[in-house]
């Protein structure tokens, strides 16, 4: 069998475990984001992110920021700190605090970003929000977890007859509303989801 070298590039790292993760943070803390993230081995950003100030909406009209208050239950569509429009939702059957894991039920919290669309959605359109991002990975890992992911926000699928919050971490508005907020919202709006 032939012997595989490995540059240090490609060398697969080994996932400590908590206690040795847990000291070796407790190091990384005198280090770079960019070095503490090599060490860790947590996915590189393709491209540094932006601010949600350097975002500019492509067209006039459109939202330069999404923001979600979970204990409102609403969604608001901003652009240069005016409401353009509100709209009612629904969140994860779990809806307090920050998700932490992959099926508890819970909406993220935090600032993310509108990263990519799906216009045949089962819940008819929806707009991916990029979470995880590399701390919501790092508490997941830290605690065993996987942190989960396929944030969206969505309408409602032909057989949703729901009332309440019933995703399973998503926010729902009705589909007439994620029409609106497709048109409105470009990819790389920042969104920020507070409790």
């Amino acid at each position: 069998m032939p012997r595989v070298i490995h540059t240090a590039e490609q060398r697969p790292s080994p996932i400590p475990g908590r206690r040795a993760l847990l000291g070796t943070l407790l190091g990384l803390t005198l280090l770079s984001p960019a070095r503490a993230m090599s060490l860790l081995a947590l996915p590189r950003p393709l491209r540094p992110p932006s601010a949600p100030e350097d975002f500019r909406p492509p067209r006039p009209g459109m939202a330069d920021r999404v923001l979600v208050r979970k204990a409102e239950r609403r969604l608001y569509l901003l652009r240069d700190g005016v409401v353009l429009h509100s709209y009612a939702i629904a969140l994860g059957f779990q809806p307090l605090g920050h998700k932490r894991r992959e099926g508890d039920g819970r909406t993220p919290e935090g600032r993310y970003r509108i990263d990519w669309r799906n216009p045949a959605s089962r819940f008819h359109r929806a707009l991916h929000i990029s979470y995880p991002g590399p701390g919501d990975r790092l508490r997941a890992r830290l605690h065993g977890d996987d942190p989960g992911g396929a944030i969206m926000v969505h309408g409602t699928g032909p057989d949703t007859n729901r009332s309440g919050d019933w995703t399973a971490g998503c926010i729902a508005v009705d589909n007439a509303e994620i029409e609106q907020i497709w048109s409105l919202v470009a990819d790389g709006t920042p969104i920020e989801i507070l409790p």
